[in-house]
């Protein structure tokens, strides 16, 4: 347990900050011995003395006993060995006190002062029962600092355990993302651009780039947890380009990304299932049909709409239709912006609208 307290690289600073905590402890009874000219170091003997017992229990409590004992539920045999090691660090400090420290002309002066305060001719001052109750005292009060920082990072540990179960949901969440643009898809656009072929050999030319392009960000460019806004835009007019491979001229589309702004990072694939939703329900082969594409960025937030026509498709199997896909972008964006996103979807008759809003992180190129 010592061991990976100071091996976790997280720890680094918590262990300069206790190094420079106690050097000012140290330094300090010199400071103030010095500054007021006192020539008897057996005062600053004694405070290292009570300091050294006060940083064993702390550590040892804090470091051995409260993570071993106490956050396993052995909370009797925690406070057993605690009440041993207060008591063991009272003898040793006492020990060696009485043997190394003891100065028998200040201990007559005072007994001489004690005297004349107390008016007794054989003064007996109650040395060892105070020096017992403080250090009891202090003892308590050192565990139960030791305590409260041991649980402090056992919850900090949690917090992050439970951070990094949410990223691996994440990124299987991803992983199924990128799985939601169908299979068929693929399919489908090979077998037009295998018509345009003998029609038109640089439209085939051309789509077969765009898909690549797709396939690659896909596979390569999304396994990262985050990409540029730009490879993201490109990403959703390559995927539009292709679609358009599929649908009747009657399809009207309205397809707005922004030109010009300042690139920045934001994490793959959140808006894509919007689009591949209006284009998966919103075509009628009977009517005409609309499909509205459109992203606004600036400052401080991005602002993203999908809309489409219902068609043939009526309200009640729209909603039926429309979930596995949003709900996941619906998880994803929860964990990725909690309190920081807006996503806002509307269903009439005729409209299924997408609305969202994500305030952008400080983390510009």
């Amino acid at each position: 347990m010592v061991r990976s307290f100071f091996n976790i690289p997280d720890q680094k600073i918590k262990v300069v900050l206790h190094l420079i905590a106690w050097s000012i402890i140290i330094i300090i009874p010199l400071y103030l011995s010095n500054a007021f000219g006192g020539d008897n170091m057996q005062r600053v003997y004694e405070f290292y003395l009570h300091t050294f017992s006060a940083v064993l229990i702390f550590y040892v409590g804090y470091l051995w006993l409260v993570p071993e004992f106490f956050l396993r539920g052995k909370k009797t045999l925690y406070v057993v060995i605690l009440l041993g090691l207060i008591l063991g660090t009272y003898l040793l400090t006492s020990f060696i006190k009485d043997n190394y420290l003891f100065d028998p002309v200040q201990d007559a002066r005072f007994r001489e002062a004690f005297s004349k305060m107390t008016g007794s001719s054989n003064p007996q001052p109650p040395f060892k029962a105070f020096g017992f109750y403080n250090h009891i005292l202090a003892s308590v009060l050192i565990s139960g600092f030791a305590m409260g920082l041991g649980v402090m990072d056992k919850l900090k540990q949690n917090e992050k355990k439970q951070k990094e179960l949410e990223k691996e949901k994440l990124n299987s969440e991803l992983a199924f993302l990128k799985n939601q643009i169908s299979p068929h898809f693929f399919f489908n656009t090979l077998n037009n651009i295998y018509s345009l072929i003998g029609i038109d050999g640089p439209i085939a030319q051309e789509s077969v780039l765009k898909l690549s392009k797709l396939m690659r960000y896909l596979l390569y460019e999304s396994e990262h947890g985050e990409t540029l806004i730009s490879h993201e835009i490109e990403f959703m007019n390559n995927y539009i380009d292709l679609m358009k491979l599929r649908i009747n001229p009657r399809v009207k589309l309205d397809i707005d990304f922004p030109k010009e702004f300042t690139d920045f990072p934001i994490p793959p694939l959140l808006f894509i299932p919007f689009i591949e939703n209006a284009f998966k329900h919103g075509i009628s082969y009977r009517e005409q049909s609309n499909i509205k594409v459109g992203m606004k960025i600036d400052k401080h937030q991005i602002r993203f709409i999908a809309e489409n026509g219902l068609g043939a498709v009526g309200p009640k199997a729209e909603l039926q239709h429309s979930g596995i896909g949003l709900e996941n972008v619906r998880k994803r964006l929860g964990l990725l912006y909690p309190g920081k996103h807006e996503l806002i979807i509307e269903q009439n008759e005729t409209i299924f609208r997408v609305k969202l809003s994500i305030q952008k992180e400080n983390k510009q190129l």
